[in-house]
C-alpha cells in the first residue's frame, strides 16, 4: 500500500497540497476476512527499495512466497479440525499461483481457493474492505517512512477487528442510511 489521494475539503481559492513519495519502497497487505464472524486476518510484507538486488528474487517470486506464508497463516487460524473447509476467493493476480502455493495448500488441505473471473472486484466482497481501508489509513497522508505507514495500516487493522459490525455492514454490501 501506498499513500493515496483522494477528493477532499479546503478553503475556497486555495488548492489543498499533497505531497508525493517515490514509492521505492512498499508495503504489501495480504488480508482475509470471514464473512460470517468479520474477523479480519492480516500480513503485512514490506519490500525494500532494492528488493531484487537485495534477495536475487523477482517481485513475483517474493509474492508468492508472501501469499504461501499467509496461506499457512490462515491454515492456523482456521485449523481443519474446527474448520473442515475454508473456501478463500482470489483473483488473477500472478502470486496467488505457483509452487510455493501448492506446497502451502497441500500442508492445509481444508483451504480451498476460488478463482474469479478476469476484472470483476465487484465479485470479491474484501475489495469492499480494501477500499475503506486505504481511506482510514493512506488517503491524503504523506508517511515519512514505512515504519509510519506499517503503523497506520496496523492501527486501521486494528480498529475493524474491534469494530466487526461496521466490516461486517460493508461485506453484506448495505449501506447506512443517514437520518436528516
Amino acid at each position: 500500500m501506498v499513500p493515496t489521494l483522494t477528493a477532499t475539503l479546503g478553503v475556497k481559492g486555495h488548492r489543498p497540497v499533497a505531497g508525493t513519495w517515490d514509492c521505492k519502497h512498499l508495503l504489501y497487505v495480504f488480508a482475509v476476512v470471514n464473512l460470517v464472524s468479520a474477523a479480519v486476518h492480516a500480513n503485512l510484507v514490506e519490500s525494500p527499495k532494492d528488493a531484487k538486488a537485495k534477495t536475487g528474487k523477482s517481485k513475483t517470486r517474493r509474492l508468492q512466497e508472501a501469499f504461501a506464508a499467509h496461506l499457512r497463516h490462515v491454515g492456523r487460524q482456521y485449523p481443519a479440525a474446527s474448520t473442515p473447509r475454508v473456501v478463500i476467493l482470489i483473483d488473477n493476480a500472478p502470486w496467488h499461483a505457483g509452487e510455493r502455493m501448492q506446497a502451502a495448500l497441500a500442508e492445509n488441505p481444508h483451504l480451498e481457493l476460488k478463482r474469479l473471473p478476469s476484472y470483476s472486484p465487484q465479485l470479491n466482497p474484501i475489495e469492499r474492505f480494501w477500499k475503506l481501508l486505504r481511506r482510514r489509513a493512506t488517503h491524503n497522508r504523506l508517511f515519512d517512512t514505512l515504519a509510519d505507514l506499517r503503523q497506520s495500516i496496523r492501527s486501521s487493522l486494528s480498529y475493524f477487528q474491534t469494530m466487526r459490525v461496521r466490516v461486517k455492514t460493508l461485506l453484506d454490501g448495505r449501506t447506512k442510511k443517514r437520518t436528516q
